[in-house]
């Protein structure tokens, strides 16, 4: 029997095939379906490697047709997809920051339902250098060749670049996005000390150890919302969240300034499997 992510990556392959035929070069899932599982609230993340730039049409096309195979956050039994698109030859050979040509989240819905199909200021994208180094070490090609085929290994100056980048623009969302924003940190804090990367509930309760007990309730309750155990529900914990919020991102700060610090020459990122600690 097909899954409901079986059919919704089938929807994303004809699509992606409708469009650019012969111009596209790979496609790969990664994420939390390669690393933990999806969980009740995960995104199908894939990353679509493509030989040119899209045109404006075939970006209203994109975002009109995802918005109908994209799960709408909570309030759809189907999953919300993540689909970012490069052209191979800007992220290879590599530079940072690098650019993305197109990408669709359910962040975005209202943007594209209201017809603006290339919303973004800028097509920098510091994220890229977290998404190709998960690509390159945990996916499941969908189509094209292996991933390094098409890519290349991001220095890891550059992985804890972007993860600087996306910890000062989390700390904006940690009241309207709670839950992502708590494990984002909780993950990030073990990736930068262990430089691995891993499912954010294997990264929660690795952090929940390491935190004062009175903000471990509040990590404990992000990770069991995450895995489907308990709902969405902040009400009685909202004095402790910007205060756990503010512990950790002050602990990911000092590790930052330590790691500018320090010699990279042979450090690199891994995939921590969960049965790990």
């Amino acid at each position: 029997m097909v899954t409901t992510e079986q059919q919704q990556i089938e929807q994303c392959l004809d699509l992606l095939r409708q469009i650019f035929s012969k111009d596209l070069l790979g496609v790969y899932l990664f994420g939390s379906a390669l690393i933990g599982g999806l969980q009740k609230y995960s995104d199908i993340d894939l990353f679509v490697v493509i030989k040119r730039s899209t045109t404006p049409e075939e970006k209203k096309l994109l975002a009109e047709s995802l918005l109908k195979i994209s799960g709408i956050y909570m309030k759809s039994p189907k999953f919300p997809i993540e689909m970012t698109l490069v052209v191979q030859s800007a992220v290879n050979p590599w530079q940072y920051p690098p650019q993305f040509d197109f990408q669709y989240g359910e962040w975005l819905r209202e943007t594209f339902e209201a017809g603006k199909s290339e919303p973004w200021q800028t097509k920098e994208m510091p994220d890229l250098a977290l998404i190709i180094t998960q690509v390159l070490l945990s996916s499941k090609t969908l189509l094209g060749p292996a991933p390094d085929q098409l890519l290349t290994k991001v220095p890891y100056a550059d992985f804890i670049n972007a993860m600087s980048h996306e910890l000062s623009s989390l700390m904006n969302s940690v009241q309207t996005d709670t839950r992502n924003v708590l494990l984002t940190l909780a993950r990030i804090w073990r990736t930068l000390e262990t430089d691995t990367i891993s499912s954010k509930p294997v990264a929660a309760d690795w952090v929940i150890s390491r935190l004062p007990n009175q903000y471990q309730i509040v990590l404990q309750r992000a990770k069991a919302i995450c895995i489907g155990d308990e709902k969405e529900q902040w009400d009685d914990l909202s004095s402790l969240i910007a205060p756990a919020a503010d512990f950790m991102f002050g602990k990911l700060k000092e590790k930052m300034a330590a790691l500018q610090l320090s010699d990279h020459t042979h450090k690199s990122i891994n995939i921590m499997n969960d049965n790990q600690n």
